[in-house]
């Protein structure tokens, strides 16, 4: 696709978000249909499926020859990342939609055989939209966000689940101790793609977890990617947009040195286990 395509597809991108937005928002003023998934606190909604629907119906019928990967199971199933791939997450932070009526998003991230170039994230009670197309820069609504400016351990506003640094099976619980210790403070909002969409905005200065399926993703690096943050697996190594991954993303100098103080605790015997 050349860069009119891609402008004529954020016009429809934009439009569909929003709609799916407002249909968002009036639901909360009836009552939900409410139903657990892998565990208590994995929930799915009758609104989850509902958008997911709209949108991979919309986008089957405009780009019929694209993939969609996304998290209700309404999309397809590619087995690899040749030609447009869209990775969709009709509520991103669903424990929040259903328990707090805010703080969770709409996300789309689109790429083009295995590089990300273009991203909606949709903050539905902030009517935030963080978007861009890759190389025109990346925006929340219409304010142009800054480039990353490289950030120090102790200056760093850091966002992880409480999850990583007790007892779990993925990350030894002290490997990120003495960061933690040294930075300025630490956030968990509890939706990734809002989470990634606040390390491209310079809101929080890193955002780490062990475990995020495509969708919560994909979308996130995109825009941390467009303005000059760096994103990889929790060990460094790049990540799969077709598989579970951890997620280190950071402003440039912080996401350095954070990957050299894990592979340092890794080196010394503690553990690190990949999804």
């Amino acid at each position: 696709m050349n860069r009119t395509d891609w402008i004529s597809l954020e016009k429809k991108v934009t439009e569909w978000i929003r709609d799916a937005g407002n249909k968002l928002r009036r639901s909360l003023s009836g009552s939900l249909d409410v139903h657990t998934k892998s565990a208590h606190n994995d929930l799915v909604t009758n609104m989850d499926k509902e958008i997911e629907q709209f949108l991979v119906q919309r986008i089957h019928k405009y780009y019929p020859g694209h993939q969609i990967i996304s998290e209700e199971g309404f999309g397809d199933k590619p087995t690899d990342t040749e030609g447009i791939l869209w990775l969709v997450d009709p509520i991103d932070g669903t424990i929040n939609f259903v328990k707090q009526k805010c703080f969770f998003a709409i996300s789309i991230g689109i790429y083009e055989n295995g590089k990300g170039k273009a991203a909606y994230i949709y903050d539905v009670m902030n009517d935030g939209l963080f978007h861009c197309i890759s190389g025109s820069g990346a925006y929340l609504n219409n304010k142009r966000l800054s480039p990353l400016k490289p950030v120090k351990v102790e200056d760093a506003l850091i966002d992880l689940s409480s999850t990583w640094i007790k007892p779990n099976k993925r990350i030894d619980q002290d490997v990120l101790t003495d960061i933690l210790l040294k930075c300025s403070g630490t956030r968990a909002y509890g939706a990734a793609s809002i989470e990634l969409a606040y390390v491209a905005a310079g809101l929080i200065n890193a955002y780490f977890t062990m475990r995020l399926s495509p969708w919560d993703y994909g979308a996130g690096l995109i825009l941390i990617h467009e303005v000059g943050g760096q994103t990889t697996r929790a060990d460094g190594q790049p990540i799969d947009i077709l598989s579970k991954s951890s997620i280190l993303a950071a402003a440039p100098g912080l996401h350095q040195d954070m990957v050299r103080h894990i592979r340092s605790q890794v080196a010394s015997g503690k553990f690190l286990r990949e999804p």
